[in-house]
């Protein structure tokens, strides 16, 4: 992404004016910090809730096409 200089700023910012008007933009403002505060504390939460000694590898899952072991499989090895 491209840095944004002074006068892409500026036509922005005139936009924003435009559209919301002078009294929306403190109440746009606000929501907009409010908002982030929540985004924050809900991803702090959610990095505080993750267990402590994570396994360092998934757990095996048998191969596609694997053969799984049926009855008759027991009836062999007793022989």
């Amino acid at each position: 992404m491209a840095g944004l200089g002074a006068s892409e700023l500026l036509i922005i910012l005139t936009v924003v004016l435009l559209l919301f008007g002078s009294a929306k933009l403190p109440q746009l403002a606000r929501s907009l910090g409010k908002s982030a505060r929540i985004l924050r504390t809900e991803t702090q939460a959610l990095h505080d809730d993750e267990p402590v000694d994570r396994p360092s590898a998934p757990p095996a899952r048998p191969l596609r096409g694997a053969a799984l072991p049926t009855e008759h499989d027991d009836v062999r090895q007793a022989r």
